[in-house]
């Protein structure tokens, strides 16, 4: 049982197992490790100007935290005799603070919700995007900071602590698991990743249904060169805006 901001409550079977059901090899995930580890450790360092510059900024521009923690659900890859299973559970995720101090969440939880039940609506006022438009809770620093994904530089320190991957599907909060029906659950079956084919493909621009057969079609086909190309498609994607906030 998860109580978040709003009074709202929600409930979901947490440290579930899911098995398998593409075997990828040991060799796969000790590479994507290292590639993650590597990668990440020299993005801290040589963005660390970048860093101290956001943090001035948003310390500047509205007063609370510089860093935002959440509570995510994503998985832990163990193995259980010669069978791979995923563990779900939650980690705290980091982000760069974008809205005001304690903002509070249930509008998202409400939107949320209409999402993954096919309610909500592409608007010609979000330009065709699934996703909240107008939201006073954002500030202005934030916006600039989302435009450009720089909110989610932070979770660079979640992938050196192993809770999540450069690639993989996006980690969501309690409340969005627990509104998944038959099958969604699948789509944690992964590290969750800070880019992915979604992020890179479809971001705020398709439904919820079509989000979870892209994060599926991720990981039924993981490898270490699709990987790779999702990193190398995330660079335009950031530059072009598509689906920012």
């Amino acid at each position: 049982m998860i109580t978040m901001a709003g009074q709202q409550t929600w409930q979901w079977p947490s440290r579930i197992a899911l098995v398998a059901e593409h075997t990828e090899s040991n060799l796969y995930h000790l590479g994507k490790r290292c590639l993650d580890v590597i990668l990440a450790g020299l993005a801290l360092i040589v963005l660390l100007p970048l860093l101290l510059l956001i943090t001035i900024l948003i310390m500047l521009d509205s007063p609370g935290t510089v860093v935002f923690t959440q509570k995510r659900v994503g998985a832990k890859r163990q193995r259980l005799g010669r069978q791979a299973i995923w563990v779900i559970q939650d980690f705290t995720m980091y982000k760069f603070r974008s809205m005001i101090e304690n903002a509070d969440s249930s509008v998202h939880e409400a939107y949320i919700r209409e999402f993954v039940e096919g309610r909500a609506q592409a608007t010609e006022e979000s330009g065709g995007k699934f996703k909240l438009t107008n939201d006073p809770r954002v500030t202005r620093i934030g916006r600039f900071l989302r435009k450009f994904s720089l909110d989610e530089l932070p979770q660079l320190l979640n992938v050196l602590k192993g809770d999540m991957s450069l690639v993989g599907p996006r980690p969501v909060p309690p409340y969005e698991v627990a509104c998944y029906g038959n099958g969604h659950h699948k789509r944690l079956a992964a590290l969750p990743g800070i880019t992915g084919y979604w992020q890179v493909k479809g971001r705020c621009q398709v439904s919820f249904e079509e989000m979870i057969r892209m994060d599926l079609e991720y990981i039924r086909n993981a490898s270490f060169g699709y990987d790779l190309k999702i990193l190398f498609l995330t660079i335009p994607a950031v530059l072009s805006r598509r689906g920012a906030e």
